[in-house]
């Protein structure tokens, strides 16, 4: 007795399809299972056999083989649980074959029979309906979350016995034993702007030329450094963030949501990612846990931040070799992770958000307070190197604020981050019609090519900032930052042409990073 179950797996980040093959023959009594995999997936076997018994199925004294195809990829961190039981059922004729035509079986088995949640449901679910499949069998903790896949049936189910008796139903009464989890999509996102943040700019008194460069940052998607003494607001600011960036769009969202369910970051019963990812941490991360990887690769924290916000707060104190590990992500703006059994990319277009002290203490330039030597502050700085500042779009000076910024004698209104936010989706618009037809959403993506045709200078602008260039010996990198900034300036205010105005704003960006590094090297 033959029977062939489809379930799916995640490689890294992308979704393959696998046939769970079951064969039950007379002969001496064993439990087989071949195909490549690793320990923890023949393990299933064990789980399998136990819910089967305690789900009322009795399992006969024969020989049963499973094999798991394709055979030339190792099956590491496989979850086959109930398509192996629901082979062996069917393989036995507790489950009628035809009843699987068409359709895909995901889910971890519980020694009860319990249907548990997997990781990587919504991109196998996605792959499952691009290859014409018409219905997804998954834990019922992951329906919701392969219901946004529109053009496939998806089923939830929290048992092993409610599989199969979905299973054994007639068609027609099917959708009334389980009805088919279905998600409005268009009501999540219009939920998700109408809930908002918690946190807001109207919070933030003083700080005006920070505000100002964290807009202009958003607005193009540059990544941006924030150097400042202690209780300057750096890292208020930076929480911020995410509440003066355009809502993710469908697309983004489906991209995020893709890597939170590999990742197993989804939470229960959660269908989509709707808000812009935030992630922060410790400057003692393992490197894995940053960039991605391990023995069964995994998405890491840049990962995680796809399509928002990578925020590292006191930046000096993570290890020169940790901030390094970013250069090529920062570039390229994914990862790629290289094992000895495949290489895997996992996308990493985030925005980076540092936040440091000007030296150990905090107090760096102010001699009255500042008691670090110049090695020391020369050290400390260090841990960023040259390349990893090439990267950062915009540095900007937060300075110690004032007594009158805190009074509550004062009269002024904070602008709202709703206000500002207005102000970057105006000029997120101009980049969308600008970059229409070509594979561009940002000022920030453009390449020394793109610079060539959508940054064209005046001849007093081309003066200026030629003059720019041979003063501060910039890198060809530097110099194209200052023109991405410069043209994210010019979409704020509105204007077509990059005018000197703008990129008196731009470089002014950069000298922030030469007076405190460059400094020390002299």
């Amino acid at each position: 007795m033959f029977s062939s179950i489809t379930s799916g797996a995640v490689g890294g980040i992308s979704p393959y399809l696998m046939q769970v093959e079951v064969d039950v023959a007379d002969g001496l009594p064993g439990f087989n299972m071949v195909g490549f995999m690793s320990g923890e997936v023949k393990e299933a076997g064990d789980r399998v056999k136990v819910a089967l018994r305690n789900a009322g199925t009795k399992i006969p004294a024969s020989k049963i083989t499973i094999n798991l195809s394709p055979a030339d990829i190792r099956k590491t961190g496989v979850v086959v649980d109930l398509p192996v039981a629901v082979g062996i059922m069917a393989a036995m004729g507790e489950i009628e074959e035809e009843s699987l035509a068409d359709t895909i079986v995901l889910g971890e088995l519980g020694l009860d029979g319990e249907v548990k949640e997997i990781k990587g449901a919504l991109p196998i679910v996605a792959k499952a309906k691009k290859m014409g499949y018409k219905t997804a069998i998954l834990p019922a903790g992951n329906a919701r979350e392969g219901a946004v896949v529109e053009g496939i049936k998806v089923i939830g189910v929290s048992s092993l016995q409610e599989a199969a008796g979905y299973l054994n139903a007639d068609q027609k009464e099917r959708d009334q034993l389980i009805r088919p989890t279905k998600v409005d999509v268009k009501a999540l996102f219009d939920d998700a702007q109408s809930d908002g943040y918690d946190l807001d700019f109207a919070d933030i008194n003083g700080q005006a030329a920070v505000k100002r460069a964290v807009e202009i940052a958003a607005a193009g998607f540059h990544h941006i450094m924030i150097i400042g003494p202690p209780g300057a607001g750096k890292s208020m600011i930076a929480k911020r963030i995410p509440t003066i960036l355009p809502p993710l769009t469908p697309e983004e969202s489906l991209e995020v949501s893709t890597i939170y369910s590999v990742a197993g970051m989804m939470g229960k019963d959660k269908a989509l990612i709707t808000k812009r990812p935030f992630m922060s941490t410790h400057h003692l991360v393992t490197e894995t846990a940053l960039v991605g990887g391990g023995n069964v690769p995994r998405p890491g924290i840049i990962s995680l931040a796809h399509r928002g916000v990578l925020f590292l707060d006191e930046m000096p104190e993570f290890s020169r070799a940790k901030l390094d590990m970013l250069r090529q992500p920062l570039e390229d703006r994914n990862v790629h992770i290289v094992r000895n059994r495949g290489t895997y990319t996992y996308p990493a277009d985030f925005q980076l958000v540092g936040a440091l002290n000007p030296c150990p203490c905090g107090f760096y330039p102010d001699r009255n307070r500042c008691k670090c030597t110049p090695h020391e502050i020369r050290r400390y700085l260090g841990h960023i190197s040259g390349p990893v500042l090439d990267r950062v779009d915009i540095c900007v000076e937060a300075k110690r604020v004032d007594i009158a910024d805190l009074s509550h004698k004062r009269n002024i209104a904070n602008e709202s981050s709703s206000s500002i936010r207005e102000r970057v989706m105006r000029a997120r618009a101009l980049q969308e019609e600008r970059f229409k037809g070509t594979k561009l959403k940002f000022n920030s993506e453009m390449s020394p090519k793109d610079i060539e045709k959508y940054c064209r200078l005046g001849p007093k602008e081309e003066s200026y900032l030629e003059q720019v260039f041979c003063t501060m010996e910039l890198s060809a990198r530097a110099y194209h930052k200052i023109l991405r900034v410069a043209r994210t300036i010019a979409d704020i205010d509105g204007s077509k042409d990059i005018c000197q105005i703008h990129l008196m704003e731009a470089v002014g960006y950069r000298i922030t990073d030469g007076k405190y590094w460059q400094q020390m090297e002299e």
